[in-house]
């Protein structure tokens, strides 16, 4: 092994080569040297003796996977920096450890946050970090308590943020004058900001494989990948995650983003390939999985399981080993609740999601584990499911409302407004987290195009059109609810069969046998009818009846009767005009004959109604 020091990190010649002795400079399978004088080097590389004949030992040397900070050198080389991590002060940080059924969460690309010329931000910070704290206003303006953000390691930047070259550094393009070094600071800073604001940070992280010029390759790739069964055709960048080695590097680099960026929590993409040992086979007890269920050092965290891999699919049968630690992304949300909404599903698919997807998270977690979705990063936007569903479209479960792409014509897009409405409103009032994609509170559009390159920066302009104001309002004020409610709407457990009743829409039961039936209604109640209180201030509130019609004609419902002196208050009703179409005094529903309550609800619409006490 050769260790190479350059006096400039730009460097292209180092002005130092030391020739490490196996004997001396080994033991086990770490490499180690003590130098002397080492302040007048500015980075370092490795030059392996195996592959100094190859491309990656001999033009770009090797990046030490452990470095700390990480600046490139030539257009796909990387040098480590022998410079301390820069200091920080953490003085008057406090996570906010928000309980998990509690959070509501905005996924985020740090770049394209704010790289669009509508953010007005200085170009030194649009794009980075520093951009996103300083539009945390918006994320507390829509009612989110966590971001996700898309993979921010150091990566390809041909390939994406999906493709990481390194594991312990934040990526120099999301910094301030796309610098390493401040690329660290900004990050925490932004951490730190958006901890004063209540809002937790997750990281989105690839452990699952590598760009082709990670730090990884040509050090020991017979142990770092995975070269055995289908893998053979991808083994230059599938990590074998399971091998001891590697399983090592994963959960230092998790403890080091704990402990040096106070990250609240991780969601780890392709986690399905997370279960494959070192010969490609699946296993039931994956020791990396179970490892970071167990760490103390990742206790306080939460962790998420993102199984979506076209690739790499868990078989129907296997579920992922959570140790009642683990999370996951709820795909079957996403696809029930469009399938409905576009008059195909059936509704007992519906009633499972709402319910906080039971089929999945009942075998010892509950409700707060689903992760709940309608778009993300790759497919179609919200705007574009419902304006594009041409054939090649059909895994997005989209419909267009009568008319592909843009349209001028008023009934359609009514029609698609609605069912923008009709989305929103069923993630937030299911059972689970909800995660709400980037740009779709102001209807940022791909044209179609469910491919993630196709993804826009955010049009912050786009958020002052009629449109992006009246979906962001209705967004605050789903989470606003989420938050009176949450003895109904946030819970840890799975309602009780006392707490919810299914109803069709004259108050007889579902036509749960008929898949042709677009309409479904329940009431969640309360544990007790609470009677208010003269010496409090304090209105309680009591059941919640929720209705859905996916039909194209409309339906007369009936609610349940209440107890005397409560009556019914329209809070939602997502086919009226804005702003009438949600409301937190609402609107009582009067009675039109001796205990009879009955409301119109259009077609592709969904309504909300609370039962509230009625003073005369």
């Amino acid at each position: 092994m050769l260790l190479r020091l350059y006096e400039e990190s730009l460097a292209d010649m180092p002005a130092l080569e030391l020739d490490l002795d196996h004997y001396v400079n080994r033991s086990g399978d770490l490499w180690h040297v003590s130098l002397e004088g080492s302040q007048r080097y500015a980075s370092y590389d490795y030059l392996s003796m195996e592959n100094r004949g190859n491309k990656i030992g001999q033009d770009h040397g090797l990046l030490d996977p452990y470095a700390k900070v990480v600046e490139k050198s030539a257009p796909t080389s990387y040098h480590g920096k022998i410079d301390d991590v820069p200091s920080f002060d953490w003085a008057g940080d406090v996570r906010p450890n928000i309980l998990l059924e509690k959070l509501t969460m905005y996924w985020l690309n740090v770049k394209h946050f704010t790289d669009h010329k509508s953010s007005e931000l200085p170009l030194n910070i649009a794009g980075t970090f520093s951009g996103v704290a300083e539009k945390s206003y918006h994320l507390k303006e829509l009612g989110v308590n966590a971001v996700l953000l898309e993979p921010v390691f150091t990566y390809d930047e041909h390939k994406g943020p999906y493709f990481p070259l390194h594991f312990f550094s934040p990526s120099d393009v999301l910094g301030p004058s796309n610098d390493s070094t401040q690329a660290i600071l900004s990050m925490k800073e932004m951490v730190k900001r958006l901890h004063s604001d209540g809002i937790e940070v997750f990281l989105e992280v690839v452990f699952t494989h590598t760009a082709e010029t990670s730090s990884l390759r040509g050090i020991d790739e017979s142990s770092y990948y995975n070269v055995s069964g289908q893998a053979k055709l991808k083994s230059r960048i599938l990590l074998s995650c399971n091998y001891p080695v590697v399983q090592q590097l994963v959960l230092d680099s998790l403890r080091y983003w704990v402990i040096e960026f106070h990250i609240d929590g991780f969601c780890f993409t392709n986690a399905s390939s997370l279960m494959r040992g070192v010969q490609d086979e699946f296993l039931s007890h994956p020791p990396l999985i179970e490892a970071i269920a167990f760490d103390p050092i990742l206790a306080r965290t939460k962790i998420i399981a993102d199984c979506w891999d076209p690739v790499n699919a868990l078989h129907k049968d296997m579920r992922f080993p959570h140790w009642k630690r683990w999370g996951e992304m709820n795909m079957k949300f996403c696809t029930d609740v469009r399938k409905f909404l576009k008059g195909e599903g059936v509704l007992s698919d519906l009633a499972t999601r709402l319910c906080g997807s039971g089929d999945a998270f009942s075998n010892g977690r509950g409700p707060a584990y689903s992760f709940n979705f309608i778009s993300r990063n790759f497919g179609l936007p919200l705007v574009d499911l419902v304006s594009f569903s041409n054939s090649e479209l059909a895994s997005q479960f989209s419909w267009n409302c009568g008319e592909e792409g843009p349209t001028n014509k008023a009934a359609i897009l009514e029609r698609r407004l609605k069912q923008i409405r009709n989305f929103l409103f069923t993630l937030y009032i299911s059972l689970g987290i909800p995660i709400l994609n980037m740009g779709d509170e102001c209807g940022q559009s791909t044209s179609g195009s469910p491919a993630y390159d196709a993804r826009k920066s955010y049009d912050w302009n786009l958020q002052k059109s009629a449109f992006g104001m009246q979906i962001s309002q209705f967004i605050s004020f789903l989470n606003s609810f989420r938050r009176r409610r949450s003895d109904l709407l946030q819970k840890r457990e799975f309602h009780g069969a006392e707490n919810i009743e299914w109803h069709g829409s004259d108050q007889s039961p579902p036509k749960w046998e008929d898949p042709s039936c677009r309409f479904l209604a329940m009431t969640l109640r309360v544990e007790s009818e609470n009677i208010p209180d003269s010496e409090s201030s304090a209105e309680p509130f009591g059941n919640l009846f929720i209705a859905f019609n996916a039909a194209g004609n409309p339906e007369r419902l009936i609610l349940p009767v209440l107890p005397e002196g409560m009556l019914w208050h329209r809070l939602v009703d997502t086919a009226l005009p804005y702003p009438g179409f949600f409301a937190d005094d609402g609107e009582a529903v009067l009675e039109q004959m001796k205990g009879l309550f009955t409301y119109e609800m259009k077609s592709h619409t969904c309504a909300l109604f609370e039962a509230r006490w009625h003073s005369e």
